[in-house]
């Protein structure tokens, strides 16, 4: 099941798809990200992660261009109590640390708390592990 939104020029800003083989939602964010983009991108991420109930999410922002911080109070007032809601537990955000996405993504795990498991990490292999990590705990 993938789910895909596209901005205002036909692109792909995220692409969102259950992942069985791993028991993830994989997240692929791409360009710039306004706060509708960020906003409407979550919300299309719940609907991947509602049918499932997956408690694990690998946020892919290394394609992000810019910052999304105007979404961040957004992010962590409305989408993260829904999300826990639909039984996430685990949050691997991926960032190149290049970017000021990366700043973005701080701002987000600063507001966020100890709501769930968020790690942020500088390459996807990393994140897949702690992810793999966390599922073996619980197994």
């Amino acid at each position: 099941m993938k789910k895909e939104l596209r901005n205002a020029f036909g692109k792909i800003s995220l692409a969102s798809e259950f992942d069985a083989a791993n028991d993830w939602v994989y997240n692929n964010w791409q360009g710039y990200q306004t706060r509708e983009s960020v906003m409407a991108g979550a919300n299309l991420c719940l609907q991947v992660l509602a049918p499932t109930r997956c408690a694990y999410l690998l946020n892919d922002n290394t394609l992000v261009t810019g910052p999304w911080d105007h979404a961040v109070d957004w992010i962590a007032q409305d989408w993260t109590p829904r999300a826990i809601a639909g039984g996430l537990t685990h949050f691997a955000h991926v960032v190149s640390p290049e970017s000021f996405a990366a700043l973005s993504g701080e701002m987000m795990h600063a507001r966020i708390g100890d709501h769930f498991q968020m790690r942020i990490f500088g390459h996807i292999g990393a994140a897949q592990q702690w992810l793999r990590e966390a599922q073996a705990v619980l197994a």
